[in-house]
This record gives structure tokens, C-alpha cells and sequence, in this order.
């Protein structure tokens, strides 16, 4: 170990470390975790599950209880521009000493152990809102839920938004694979909320077999909500059923819900910019489900739109593509700076010839390109997180 003094050089680090950027299973980490937390984390946790809609869910959570007395920490992923976005306190993003100072103290009882980027985050987390003396922790798991690292952390209240294919490679190609996987955060005699509004029998199973309490939500909220799109309504849905749950412990106020859901903000999740006269809409979504709900709310206006679109290799960008394509008038395809991002070449031969696409060299091209449009009054920006990731930093220039 070297004399890591910033937060880049330990990210650096810790990318090489393991050659590996996934590797489910809970062993490496829970013997860290058991020497950071003998007696477990010291604050209430909420974890949070699911194919698509995890940041929306907590960001209503956290939105909610910003109006209350109790101090919350919340834990998201990936980041889209700068690594502390992943980890809120009371909705303030950490500064780098403090992820530091958690980085140091993993690295003190790591002793050989090797971890992932993703497992180091994980634990940072742990650190960062125990150190500030949080009450709530609000914890997404990245991928899964049996065998994420964030499972080593026996949750209080678990939630599972929804369970759509992505990622088969890992949890398998059916609903019922994937609903193993997202169970596994559920705890004997501690609540499940789950917003699937057909949530495969795996799910159903395994509470009723380890004996806990699920809750189906199914109605919308349908009172004022800060984020775009009507499947948000059922994020609240979730989200103010998550805090009902758990009202004898940490009460809030029907008019704090209320303003909660209404002031609720999240990035890249339908978010509107206003560029050159032109609606840009920035969305993060990278598979079926998620493309199929982004379809959706764009369909609420008939404005004609152009895409920028990449994803990465292992992602179902066929389908993508094909749920997308009534709603997109031209494609500009881009190259991404991550390592399993799809070749342009491999990306273009999914179009058909009916489709017109540009094959971009670079984001800032392709978003000068679409903005030149002058018949066009709405640019889509999706695909993938690095997608967004960089198109926000060029459209900040702008």
C-alpha cells in the first residue's frame, strides 16, 4: 500500500486492486464489515432494491424526512459526475476528507482482504453515517440483493421497487431468477415494501418462508409530486408506504409527507434542461423497462424529438432501440469512455435502413449536431449512466 493522499488516488487504487469490477458474494466483505461493526451498524436501515426506480424511491424517502428532526444518510449508485455524490448526509454531499477518513479505517481492518470498487463504497458508507451519528440510513443495493455487498448490513425495512430483466448474465433471465436475488434483502419479522405491481412468486415465497412481512403497494399517489413521469407516482407510493411503516419509530407529519413528495428532486431521472430553445431531457435509463417508461412520459407531448444514445455492451440495446423508435425521428450515436461501452460499429448495424442515425465522434459533436436541428424542439439524451454522465458536463458549458 502506497501513500494515497486524495480521493482519486484511492479510487485509482482500489480499481486495480481487484481485476474483477463485479464479483457477487458476501464473504470478503462481511469479515471487513464484522471488524468495523462487531455489534452492526449503529443507526436504522432502509434498503432498497429493484430493477429500475431505487433513486426515485429513496430520493421521495429522503425528501420527506429533510422536513423532520431525524438526521439521515443516504447511499446511492453509480455516481454520475464526481464519486461523493454517492453519499448524502440530511442531503449534502460528503467532502472528500470524510470519505478519506472512512477509506483509511477500511484499510486498517481490511488486512489483505481483498475488495471491489463497489464493496469499498459500500463500507464507506457504513463508516461515513455512523461517524456523523445518522438516525436513518437509506442504502441502494447496486446489483441483486442476495449476494450485494449492502446485504451484509441486516436491514430494518427492506423495499424492492419493482423486477424487470437486466443484468442476466448475474441473476438469471427470468422474473422469477431475479426475484430470488432482490428477496434476499428481506429479513425474518422485519417489514418488505414492494412497489412490482406482479411481483413473481420467488418473492412471495421466500417472505412467507423466512416469516416476513410484505406489503404489495398498489395504488398511485395522486397528490402533487416533484419528479417527471406517472410511474413516479408509484415510487411515492412506496416511498410514503416505507414511512408509514415505520411511523412509531420515527413519526412525520402528513403535511411533511406531502411537502416531501412535492420537493423531491433527482438527477438524470427525466430531467429537463432548457438548451438554445430546446428541450433536452436527460434520462438514465439502460434497459427495456426503464427505456419502455421513458418512452412513455415522452409520449405525454408530441414535440419532435431527437436522440443521443450509447449504452454498454452486455446492456439489451436491441429491444432498447425497438421500444424507443416510434418516439425518435433521428438517432445520434456516440462512443463512451467506459471500458464495456459497444463499439460504434457494432452499435450502428442495429439500425434498420428506415432509421435515420449519425455516428458521432464524440458527446459534444453529437449535442451541437441534434441542437442544429431547427426543426426539432426536444434532444433525449439516455442509454447508460456514462451516457448522461457525459453529456452533463458538456451541456454545463453551454
Amino acid at each position: 500500500m502506497y501513500n494515497k493522499k486524495t480521493l482519486d488516488e484511492w479510487l485509482s487504487w482500489q480499481e486495480r486492486l481487484m481485476e474483477e469490477t463485479i464479483v457477487l458474494g458476501l464473504d470478503r466483505v462481511q469479515r471487513v464489515y464484522q471488524r468495523l461493526f462487531p455489534d452492526g451498524v449503529p443507526f436504522f436501515a432502509i434498503t432498497v432494491a429493484g430493477t429500475n426506480g431505487k433513486g426515485s424511491t429513496i430520493a421521495y424517502i429522503d425528501s420527506i424526512y429533510k422536513n423532520s428532526k431525524y438526521k439521515v444518510g443516504c447511499s446511492t449508485s453509480p455516481h454520475l459526475i464526481n464519486y461523493n455524490e454517492r453519499f448524502t448526509i440530511d442531503g449534502e454531499i460528503v467532502n472528500d476528507e470524510v470519505i478519506i477518513k472512512a477509506f483509511e479505517a477500511i484499510e486498517e481492518k481490511r488486512q489483505g482482504v481483498s475488495l471491489t470498487y463497489f464493496e469499498f463504497s459500500t463500507l464507506a458508507a457504513l463508516i461515513i453515517f455512523s461517524e456523523a451519528d445518522v438516525d436513518i440510513a437509506i442504502l441502494e443495493v447496486g446489483l441483486g440483493g442476495r449476494l450485494d455487498s449492502v446485504n451484509i448490513v441486516d436491514s430494518d425495512v427492506s423495499v424492492i421497487t419493482n423486477i424487470a430483466i437486466d443484468h442476466t448474465e448475474y441473476l438469471g433471465d427470468t422474473r422469477e431468477s431475479i426475484g430470488t436475488e432482490k428477496a434476499g434483502i428481506m429479513r425474518t419479522a422485519k417489514p418488505c415494501i414492494c412497489g412490482d405491481q406482479d411481483p413473481p412468486d420467488s418473492v412471495l415465497a421466500y417472505a412467507k418462508k423466512i416469516g416476513a412481512p410484505l406489503t404489495l403497494v398498489k395504488e398511485q399517489y395522486e397528490g402533487e409530486i416533484g419528479l417527471e413521469g406517472v410511474h413516479q407516482r408509484l415510487n411515492a407510493a412506496v416511498a410514503i408506504k416505507v414511512i408509514e411503516t415505520i411511523s412509531d419509530q420515527f413519526p412525520v407529519s402528513k403535511e411533511m409527507i406531502k411537502s416531501g413528495i412535492k420537493q423531491a428532486q433527482i438527477v438524470a431521472r427525466f430531467e429537463t434542461l432548457k438548451v438554445a430553445n430546446k428541450t433536452v431531457i436527460l434520462d438514465v435509463a439502460h434497459n427495456p423497462a426503464a427505456v419502455q417508461t421513458l418512452v412513455d412520459t415522452l409520449s405525454d407531448s408530441a414535440m419532435e424529438t431527437v436522440a443521443i444514445f450509447s449504452a454498454l455492451a452486455d446492456k439489451n440495446i436491441d429491444d432498447m432501440i425497438e421500444l424507443a423508435s416510434s418516439n425518435i425521428k433521428h438517432w445520434f450515436l456516440v462512443p463512451l469512455s467506459a471500458t464495456r461501452s459497444i463499439q460504434m460499429e457494432t452499435l450502428k448495424d442495429k439500425f434498420g435502413d428506415s432509421q435515420e442515425t449519425t455516428v458521432c465522434a464524440s458527446m459534444a459533436s453529437a449535442i451541437e449536431q441534434a441542437l442544429a436541428m431547427k426543426e426539432i424542439q426536444r434532444v433525449v439524451i439516455f442509454g447508460s449512466f456514462y451516457t448522461v454522465a457525459d453529456a452533463s458536463v458538456i451541456l454545463k458549458e453551454i
